[in-house]
Parts: structure tokens; C-alpha cells; sequence
């Protein structure tokens, strides 16, 4: 219990912290795969749309040993395809062009640093550019090789000294130059 509530508050804090200002509703009697889930469960509605769940998920911790895998720990979530394009139909939420590939990757060193940048990331989506986090705090070479296959042309890094610096270093991957911004001056290079 004292798990789940630590994870529910580490997910708050984040929405804040990133000022998103979306519907977040703790509901202790939301019940979903009994058999298999142990921890906190999940479930995603959309708004303005009279339907139920779209995505719906959460932690366990014993699924694996069914298949095997013994003493390894997950989180699982599932969408429905199918509902999900029922409410972009609904909310004509198609986009006229859609551009597959980000245009900048931030490096993932750990919690802090991923602190700091989601709101720089959210700031740069919300200008129209597409950005993105490495999912978890891989080794750099691996970090950006994914970005490389990607075809990603900008690496943003920001580690101890940027942030105690308030700055970013940019990254071409093309040229292989790289300066240091802060967070305005990133966001003009973007664009």
C-alpha cells in the first residue's frame, strides 16, 4: 500500500511540476485484474466524449512466474485501438500532416536531470516541435544510438554543471557540433 501511495504521489508531483492542468482522479475503488495486478491500476477516459476506458492498466508483480520469469516486476497498460479512434473521429483530433520523427532527444541521466527537463520538453512540444526523453537512464552510447536509428538531429544533454548552470547542451548529430543554451535560446534554435 505504502508503495502505491509513494508512486501516486511521484506521478502528481510530475503533473504539476510540468503544469498540466489534466483530470487526475484518485478512485480507491477502481478494481481491474484482480488475479494479477498488486499495485496501483490505471485507468484513462476521455474527455468531453460519453464513452468508458480507452487505456487501462498497472503493477504486478507475480505475472511473470506464469511464464517462467520468476521475481521480475512490471507495469502493463492497454489501449483500445478502436475507442481511441472513435474519439479522434469525434473530436476531429486528426492532424492535417503528421511528421513521424522528433526533432530533438533529451539524454536521460536519472531522476534530477529528468526533473529538469520535462518542462523544457513540454515547452517545446507545445511550440509545434516534436521532442522526446530517453525512456530510462541508459549507458550514453546506447542513448544515442537510438536516437541516431531514429534519424534524430538534435540531442539535448543536461547534466550537474548545466543545471547548476541553468543551461542545455545542444547537440547536432549531423555536424557533431555542440553549444551550450539556456532554455530560451534552445527553444529559438528549435524552431
Amino acid at each position: 500500500g505504502l508503495k502505491g501511495c509513494e508512486e501516486t504521489r511521484a506521478v502528481m508531483c510530475h503533473l504539476k511540476d510540468l503544469g498540466i492542468n489534466t483530470k487526475f482522479e484518485l478512485d480507491l475503488t477502481l478494481a481491474r485484474g484482480l488475479d494479477y495486478y498488486t499495485g496501483a491500476i490505471i485507468e484513462v477516459k476521455a474527455v468531453d466524449v460519453a464513452m468508458g476506458s480507452i487505456c487501462g492498466g498497472g503493477r504486478y508483480d507475480d505475472l511473470t512466474g506464469v511464464f517462467g520469469l520468476e521475481g521480475v516486476s512490471g507495469v502493463g497498460i492497454s489501449f483500445g485501438a478502436d475507442r481511441i479512434y472513435d474519439v479522434l473521429m469525434e473530436l476531429n483530433g486528426f492532424p492535417e500532416a503528421y511528421q513521424a520523427s522528433s526533432k530533438v532527444m533529451f539524454v536521460n541521466f536519472g531522476d534530477e536531470e529528468v526533473k529538469y527537463c520535462l518542462p523544457v520538453i513540454d515547452k517545446l512540444r507545445k511550440a509545434g516541435i516534436n521532442a522526446e526523453l530517453y525512456p530510462d537512464a541508459a549507458r550514453m552510447k546506447k542513448q544515442l544510438g537510438w536516437a541516431n536509428n531514429k534519424g534524430i538531429p538534435f540531442i539535448v544533454m543536461a547534466g550537474n554543471e548545466e543545471i547548476k548552470n541553468k543551461k542545455f547542451m545542444l547537440k547536432n548529430m549531423n555536424k557533431g557540433e555542440q553549444e551550450q543554451l539556456t532554455e530560451e535560446e534552445l527553444i529559438k534554435k528549435l524552431k
